[in-house]
């Protein structure tokens, strides 16, 4: 399950050492831990990380065949979670130690600078491999979070990018070596840690109007 810690004026969530679906627990989980990072007051950024071999493989499958009717409540929540981390009064960095798909990855898109590790794993959309159609707030995040072309091109093929075509396609901000990823992300927050409050959070809003307006869609979130 994800655990929180605070290094200096970072706090770093670590999501698990599992596939860390979105399993509604992980996600109670996961807010829990927010509403500790929004509550803390002075410099401070946020680093999200994860342990092993995956940083997240996204929905829950499983879960969400098992309960279908409450796949709208599901699919709300997963919504808040990416229209909160995009729009939070701080800097936020995801460090990307293993594979990252689907939802994982739309996750890694909502904070504001991503670092991979470039000799292994994968960033990827699979949605039109596995025939799930991005909602329409998912499709908002993604086209708001890369250029038309690499959206494009990762919505429509499935491809698969390892650390560097991440970076070279602007996905991610810096590819770098496995044990490395975690520190370059400390250190990336670390230096925009003052940047913290109110006034980041409204440039952030009004940067993505459109994104946190498809994701907050409650009556119809799957379109």
């Amino acid at each position: 399950m994800p655990t929180l810690d605070r290094h200096e004026d970072v706090f770093v969530l670590d999501l698990g050492d599992g596939e860390n679906r979105f399993h509604p627990d992980w996600l109670a989980e996961v807010g829990s831990a927010l509403d500790e990072v929004e509550r803390a007051e002075g410099p401070r950024a946020l680093v999200t990380a994860a342990t092993g071999k995956y940083f997240s493989n996204g929905l829950d499958l499983n879960w969400l065949s098992e309960h279908g009717e409450q796949a709208l409540d599901y699919v709300v929540s997963v919504h808040g979670l990416f229209a909160r981390v995009l729009s939070l009064p701080m800097i936020t960095v995801a460090a990307l130690q293993g594979h990252t798909f689907a939802a994982g990855a739309m996750l890694s898109l909502a904070h504001d600078f991503r670092v991979m590790r470039a000799d292994r794993g994968f960033w990827c959309l699979p949605e039109s491999e596995i025939n799930i159609p991005f909602t329409p707030g998912m499709s908002a995040l993604i086209q708001s979070r890369l250029t038309p072309r690499v959206a494009h091109e990762a919505m429509t093929t499935a491809r698969r990018y390892g650390g560097q075509d991440a970076a070279a396609a602007g996905i991610v901000d810096q590819a770098t070596e496995e044990n490395a990823v975690r520190a370059t992300a400390l250190e990336l927050a670390k230096t925009h840690a003052a940047k913290a409050g109110p006034a980041l959070g409204t440039i952030k809003t009004r940067m993505y109007p459109e994104a946190l307006k498809a994701l907050g869609d409650k009556e119809n979130p799957m379109g």
